[in-house]
């Protein structure tokens, strides 16, 4: 019988495994032996590329901030400003409630105090704060006003996820409900 060769795996490879595992089980499903498995490699190939199991927590901490952050801050900035981008933030944040990203999102909530995960889950909450504070104030808001809003925004959001996640199909997540959400958060904006 013919065996192919195993093809190497990448550096990406293990990123992307070590990703998967997160959002499946949180911070504690990152383990090399099993994700090493889930890729039908060794150890070896573990050690290849990484130093330890903290560098591939770093990596794929790093690739949920690249994706689930900036990516989707360049995509909203390619829409008009103002409702259209405020719109598109809020039906995206719903409708990727079961994506992977929020899946591990609400797996690193447990483990946020955990030295690797604190300082990434700080700068990925100031900067989405940040930049919905930016989309109210183009709304008109002062800036205080726009990040109170902004806090709103990103605390429905996790909220949101959280309900949806523990309760699925009991949470109204309709375009109605949407609708209302933008209302309140974009209502009384200056004209």
């Amino acid at each position: 019988m013919h065996v192919p060769p195993r093809q190497r795996l990448s550096v990406a490879d293990w990123v992307a495994a070590a990703f998967d595992a997160l959002a499946e089980g949180g911070l504690a499903a990152i383990a090399i032996e099993p994700i090493a498995a889930r890729l039908g490699a060794t150890k070896g190939s573990f050690y290849w590329h990484f130093d330890s199991r903290n560098a591939l927590i770093t990596a794929a901490l790093e690739l949920w901030e690249l994706r689930h952050t900036e990516d989707v801050i360049a995509e909203i900035d390619a829409l008009s400003p103002g409702l259209p981008r405020l719109r598109a933030l809020v039906v995206g944040a719903v409708e990727s409630r079961d994506d992977q990203g929020a899946r591990a999102e609400l797996a690193l909530q447990p483990t946020a105090g955990h030295p690797l995960v604190a300082p990434v889950l700080a700068r990925v909450t100031r900067r989405r704060l940040g930049y919905l504070a930016a989309q109210f104030a183009e709304l008109g808001f002062s800036r205080e006003g726009a990040m109170r809003r902004a806090q709103l925004a990103y605390t429905g959001y996790l909220g949101l996820a959280q309900l949806a996640h523990a309760t699925p199909g009991e949470v109204d997540l309709s375009s109605d409900y949407l609708d209302t959400m933008l209302e309140v958060l974009a209502g009384s904006a200056p004209r």
